[in-house]
């Protein structure tokens, strides 16, 4: 069992079950579902109607979140990535609080387009409950989306401000 030091006795799977019941509740989510399972929980996966999400008209009739949060040894703050996923134009959009790029700091906006990273660029970082940067970024998406550039068929995100 992983305490989430700082986060009111917070423990993984309490925390992602929060996510569970928080995604449940959105009306542009269904089919929300652990992986790899229930008993196990490492993300919460969530199928998405993307013009409901994104209160706009979208490409795209099915994309999918996958949320992933954890409390790594000797760091005084989660870990989490919240994944936008199109599997039909092979397209992640994710937020990612990891220690994988030092050099973009805590937080990090990732474009991947088949298997492969496109674009990177620093993210605020926020310290706050997970439930709050969860909202956070959720409201972030849309935005961050739209900030998706296509062209020739391939993407990419020029830029990323906040």
């Amino acid at each position: 069992m992983i305490f989430l030091a700082g986060r009111d006795r917070y423990t993984q799977r309490t925390l992602l079950r929060d996510v569970h019941d928080r995604l449940t509740d959105q009306a542009s989510c269904e089919n929300v579902r652990y992986r790899p399972s229930r008993r196990r929980p490492r993300y919460i996966i969530a199928d998405v109607d993307p013009t409901t999400l994104l209160s706009t008209p979208y490409d795209v009739e099915n994309a999918r979140l996958e949320i992933r949060f954890w409390y790594p040894v000797g760091v005084d703050h989660e870990y989490y990535r919240i994944n936008w996923v199109e599997p039909d134009r092979s397209l992640m959009l994710g937020f990612h609080q990891d220690a994988d790029h030092p050099d973009l700091g805590s937080c990090h906006i990732q474009l991947n387009y088949e298997d492969t990273p496109v674009n990177r660029h620093g993210a605020t970082f926020f310290d706050a409950h997970p439930l709050a940067v969860l909202d956070d970024r959720l409201q972030q998406l849309p935005a961050a989306i739209d900030s998706i550039n296509w062209e020739t068929g391939t993407p990419s995100l020029p830029t990323w401000p906040v």
